[in-house]
């Protein structure tokens, strides 16, 4: 493989092979060098495309100018295409401060708003992006659980309705639908029940690919279900974050003396890769490239 590739890309042609070919494109939740290098790495090792998604919260935590300039070399370093990616954003001003840094893919998520401002914030967003080469993912209905600050109770989760989707998708003219079906953010108490006839639903009457959030504890065959049946990213966040922080721990708990980062983050690294590598598997994305 070459070893140096393009500049980061939006998400369009990725996601439109995913849906061709049957696989899912894994979108990992990133915040700092060490967790895009054992993401990248890894996606590099499988020949897989991969999204590199970031909340506001990393932003905050590590800086946007920081954060770009970090995936930035990731993607002219190597062959296969690598997006960073906008996840879980509520306002068009901190989207519109990565879009004018050069960042290529953006979700604005502003699922818990009536169906009118929904869109109107949307197509706000839209008619930016796209006007500057960047991909847009919107969210109708509301996942459960907590990602980053955004915590909603599970009583005011609700389902993508099929027919407002359509209508959705046909009005604000965005790239992928991220859908409600019963998953959550984080990791389940219990085993999530998914409504694969609703997802069939929505694929039957929406034609951009679909994206399925809080796949972190999903069954791998659950998760390949909605892949077969139209989504085509993943998005993967608590299943990488478990094993870093663990691996750290235990590092420090067998040499307490540590304080070299480069010494206790390669088991971390180690141990993300591992994740993301079973992710790739489970995505079915691998030998894309």
């Amino acid at each position: 493989m070459q070893t140096k590739g393009p500049s980061l890309v939006n998400t369009k042609e990725m996601l439109l092979n995913a849906q061709k070919g049957g696989y899912a494109v894994p979108a990992f939740n990133i915040h700092n060098l060490e967790t895009v290098q054992a993401v990248v790495e890894t996606a590099v090792s499988r020949r897989s495309p991969v999204i590199l998604a970031a909340t506001p919260g990393t932003f905050a935590y590590a800086g946007r100018d920081y954060m770009q300039a970090i995936a930035e070399v990731s993607a002219t370093r190597y062959a296969i295409p690598i997006a960073l990616h906008l996840d879980h954003h509520e306002t068009f001003e901190d989207i519109k401060a990565s879009v004018d840094l050069g960042t290529k893919s953006v979700m604005i998520d502003a699922s818990h708003h009536p169906f009118e401002e929904n869109v109107r914030l949307v197509k706000q967003v839209v008619d930016y992006a796209h006007a500057r080469g960047a991909t847009v993912e919107a969210e109708l209905g509301r996942l459960g659980g907590q990602e980053d600050d955004l915590v909603v109770d599970a009583k005011d989760a609700a389902y993508t309705d099929p027919q407002a989707a359509q209508e959705f998708v046909a009005r604000t003219g965005i790239d992928s639908l991220a859908v409600a079906i019963g998953t959550a953010h984080g990791m389940y108490q219990a085993e999530p029940k998914l409504d694969f006839e609703r997802l069939a639903q929505i694929k039957a009457l929406v034609d951009v690919p679909l994206v399925l959030h809080g796949a972190s504890g999903i069954p791998v065959q659950d998760v390949q279900k909605c892949i077969a049946l139209g989504c085509a990213k993943v998005n993967i966040s608590t299943e990488l974050k478990l094993p870093f922080s663990a691996a750290l721990r235990e590092h420090f708990a067998s040499h307490p003396e540590e304080s070299d980062p480069r010494k206790y983050m390669t088991p971390a690294k180690e141990a993300m890769s591992r994740a993301v590598n079973d992710k790739i598997d489970m995505c079915l994305s691998f030998d894309r490239y």
